[in-house]
């Protein structure tokens, strides 16, 4: 079970939902403890983005367990300190924000190797990141600094995100296996599963050109998802196309040997 903040969905509502309208929103209300649905707030961004802070924090040579602890720490650090509420979405991209958090915590917290453990308001549960140390172990050990590795990290995060939406969103519609069987063609993180246009033609009882259409849809979907996570995660709607190329960057830098 992975880490969380605990809250009451029943009290958040849709509250928790409009949360998602933009990462920097969720970072900016999170400052605010009495707000509703923060703690579900701050969990989000813990699922979301704990990996790719959890192999940068690998990277730079620190052991599982300090890692572990590091990171929970961080997160109690963006709740319990004003980090959060001198946020500034104007100054730059959520990216850019929470590693340079992450690394000013590091340089304060360098030192604690222990598990920190506080009482008030906020009840968690307990993180197993033997599934965060296990995909790490997949890493490649070459010459990737830990920054790079961190951006390649986030785009896959985000590209995850962008499909895991795009998944729901079929389900609503009543299309899941419509879905699952088009996913390859456009899952440029886990499409490893080679299939022909002729053999989803035979799986979903349509014709070859019927496929084409379906998958150049998806795609355009996918593309706009995508553009609306990233989209999230910065200031101003001009710097979407930046943080794109930037992200595609990251993960050719990577030249593809980052697991998923």
């Amino acid at each position: 079970m992975g880490w969380s903040l605990r809250a009451d969905e029943k009290s958040i509502g849709n509250e928790a939902y409009r949360f998602r309208t933009t990462r920097w929103n969720v970072v900016l209300l999170s400052a605010q403890r009495q707000a509703p649905g923060f703690q579900s707030a701050l969990g989000e961004l813990y699922e979301i983005y704990r990996y790719p802070l959890y192999a940068y924090v690998r990277r730079r040579g620190r052991t599982p367990e300090e890692a572990q602890d590091l990171i929970q720490g961080f997160f109690l650090h963006l709740l319990e300190r004003k980090t959060l509420a001198r946020a500034d979405p104007l100054k730059g991209k959520f990216r850019f924000f929470l590693l340079g958090s992450l690394q000013n915590y590091l340089s304060i917290e360098a030192e604690r190797a222990r598990c920190l453990k506080r009482g008030g308001a906020i009840s968690f549960v307990s993180l197993d990141m033997q599934d965060a140390e296990e995909r790490y172990r997949l890493e490649p050990v070459d010459a990737l600094t830990p920054e790079k590795v961190f951006a390649a990290r986030w785009a896959i995060a985000l590209l995850g995100q962008a499909m895991s939406y795009l998944q729901q969103e079929y389900a609503f519609e009543g299309k899941a296996a419509t879905f699952e069987a088009l996913k390859p063609f456009i899952d440029p993180i886990n499409g490893h599963e080679s299939r022909s246009y002729e053999q989803t033609a035979y799986k979903l009882q349509i014709s070859v050109g019927a496929v084409k259409t379906l998958i150049h849809r998806l795609r355009k979907r996918y593309s706009l998802r995508l553009r609306e996570e990233i989209a999230r995660t910065v200031s101003d709607p001009e710097q979407v196309d930046e943080e794109i190329y930037a992200l595609c960057q990251a993960l050719l830098a990577s030249e593809g040997k980052l697991s998923s």
